[in-house]
């Protein structure tokens, strides 16, 4: 397969992907912006795989096809989810590792819980889980009139991310409120919040009069606390937010060592001590 396009100035090797599909507004607004002075490689899903988190697939074979998009620019389209096009990209197709891999545009915001559905956040940890640096990238609403603009902001955080590299293991999650940037009042360098949404299920019935169950919810809650991520796209601020890929509770590691735990005969767990 070919590897990047070539471009008359090179300072860095691009991987683009998202969960929108590699037909997705958003993917190419990126691709236009970082192609004038990168090589840009895009690797997208070939429908939208939203909220399909990281999953990855195991039990049918992948189909990587080459496709023509946005007046003949050229894309690797995968029959998986986004993890599976990081994995693919990076195992498979490309014969140097991108130094930096962006997943987006992706409409809707990826703040708070959501990070753990997101399949945008998902290809992000995918490529840090291989020590490349990685954005994910959304924005709330429909953004696809702001694509450009939000696309130029991107370019100029990958410049510094280039700059000044990442921890290894962690990936940088990037939401934009749904206005021009013209009237964002701001950064904010924030963190996930955990506030769950309202959800629920309506129970229906199809024409076979059996049972099933469409599952909703209704907006995420923005929290008031300036620090978290939803609260600072409820105040029109840019939120960017580092995600770790190690997700051990170091702190609570050392209380349950304490806490006597071993194994007994009949293989069940009980205190130290118990007969």
């Amino acid at each position: 397969m070919e590897l990047w396009r070539q471009d008359s100035v090179h300072r860095m090797h691009l991987l683009l992907t998202n969960d929108d599909g590699v037909y997705a507004s958003g993917l190419w607004a990126l691709y236009r912006r970082f192609a004038t002075r990168h090589r840009v490689l895009v690797i997208a899903p070939d429908r939208e795989r939203s909220a399909i988190g990281h999953a990855i697939t195991l039990h049918r074979p992948l189909h990587v096809t080459e496709v023509r998009v946005d007046g003949g620019l050229k894309a690797y389209s995968v029959t998986g989810t986004p993890a599976d096009c990081i994995k693919l990209g990076i195992l498979e197709i490309l014969k140097q590792r991108p130094d930096l891999v962006i997943s987006g545009i992706n409409q809707g915001a990826n703040v708070g819980i959501n990070l753990n559905y997101s399949g945008t956040v998902a290809a992000a940890r995918e490529a840090a889980l291989y020590g490349i640096p990685a954005l994910a990238v959304s924005a709330c609403g429909n953004p696809e009139q702001r694509c450009e603009e939000i696309a130029s902001f991107i370019e100029t955080l990958a410049d510094y991310v280039f700059k000044n590299g990442l921890p290894s293991g962690t990936f940088i999650n990037v939401n934009l409120p749904d206005i021009p940037l013209s009237g964002v009042k701001g950064i904010r360098f924030s963190r996930q919040g955990l506030c769950l949404a309202k959800e629920y299920f309506e129970k229906r019935k199809d024409p076979r009069n059996r049972t099933y169950f469409w599952q909703g919810c209704d907006s995420q809650p923005a929290a008031e606390n300036p620090e978290i991520d939803a609260c600072a796209l409820a105040q029109q601020y840019i939120s960017i937010t580092p995600i770790k890929t190690d997700t051990t509770d170091y702190r609570f590691l050392e209380e349950i060592k304490n806490w006597g735990i071993s194994i007994i005969n009949d293989g069940l767990p009980s205190k130290e001590g118990e007969d």
